[in-house]
């Protein structure tokens, strides 16, 4: 059985930090490129990033670029978004999802959230001003 599970969300104020982690189980991890998604309330959900299965290749929404970073371990089947300077826009559930490499540096972007199939249950992330 497939699983995402999503932890490291929480509360914290303007301009901090968070780290979420996605631990995959059930899958070739290697054979996956992984990303991030959130959905803040009322919204409709947005692409954040994305890692290809080797790590070398990444792609960010230009809100995050710069702030987020993306980043994965193959041996410990997890992948990980590091969450800096946020702003109280980036309040959202933050989902992990991952798709099966298509080819070489295969990453997901924005438009493919909708046939992604693999998806972990999200982790709440508040950011007060």
């Amino acid at each position: 059985q497939v699983q995402l599970v999503e932890s490291g969300g929480g509360l914290v104020q303007a301009g901090g930090s968070l780290r979420l982690s996605c631990a995959a189980s059930g899958l070739t991890f290697s054979s996956y490129a992984m990303g991030w998604f959130r959905q803040a309330p009322g919204k409709e959900r947005e692409f954040v990033a994305s890692i290809s299965w080797s790590g070398g290749n990444t792609y960010y929404a230009d809100s995050v670029k710069g702030r987020f970073t993306i980043s994965r371990d193959n041996a410990k089947i997890a992948v990980y978004l590091q969450m800096n300077s946020l702003k109280p826009e980036d309040t959202a559930v933050y989902y992990c999802a991952a798709d099966p490499v298509y080819y070489n540096d295969y990453v997901f972007g924005p438009n493919q959230g909708r046939y992604l199939k693999i998806w972990g249950q999200g982790t709440l992330v508040t950011v007060s001003s």
